[in-house]
């Protein structure tokens, strides 16, 4: 059973940073193009950032790209978002799936993550 666990989230200040991890189990995800898609308050399931197997090819969401860098430790079967330059539109909640950038819609998800910039 493929199965998903996202942490990391939480409340933070306008310009700063939180790192999200997901644990995966059930699969491994050295094989597999994963991603992180957010859903913000007003908006559908947004993507954010896919990356390929072995982590070479990364790619990322206009409203972030500069400021999140996704990566991945296969040895653990888990891959991070590093989120620097928070600002308000950023708050949502944040999914780990199994997909990449162009089936990442029909992926499995873990149950999310809640991140929210405030001051």
């Amino acid at each position: 059973e493929v199965q998903l666990v996202e942490s990391g989230g939480g409340s933070v200040q306008p310009g700063g940073s939180l790192r999200l991890s997901c644990v995966a189990s059930g699969f491994t995800v050295g094989n597999h193009w994963m991603s992180w898609a957010r859903q913000t308050p007003g908006k559908g399931l947004e993507w954010v950032s896919s990356t390929i197997p072995g982590g070479d090819y990364k790619d990322y969401g206009d409203s972030v790209k500069g400021r999140f860098t996704v990566s991945r430790d296969d040895a653990k079967n888990t891959i991070y978002l590093q989120m620097n330059g928070l600002n308000n539109e950023d708050t949502g909640v944040y999914y780990c799936v199994k997909g990449g950038p162009t089936t990442w819609q029909n992926g499995a998800r873990g149950q999310g993550t809640q991140v929210t910039v405030s001051s």
